[in-house]
């Protein structure tokens, strides 16, 4: 969670930013969620380490060989 906004809502309710993270742990995308705070749990799942990640071409980018 980035942070907490400040927005008219129903009760026990809020508007949050957040980043969406990728299975690294890295941040993909800002979205802004609005939730019960009361529901939410922390969610522990260790990232991927950067020196594991497999490093994949990216799609139309040739590779020079030779």
């Amino acid at each position: 969670m980035i942070r907490h906004l400040d927005r008219t809502t129903y009760d026990g309710w809020a508007w949050v930013d957040v980043y969406q993270l990728d299975r690294h742990g890295d941040a993909t995308q800002r979205r802004a969620l609005f939730l019960r705070p009361a529901g939410m749990r922390p969610v522990n799942v260790p990232p991927v380490p950067y020196a594991e990640r497999r490093s994949r071409p990216r799609s139309g980018v040739a590779s020079v060989t030779g």
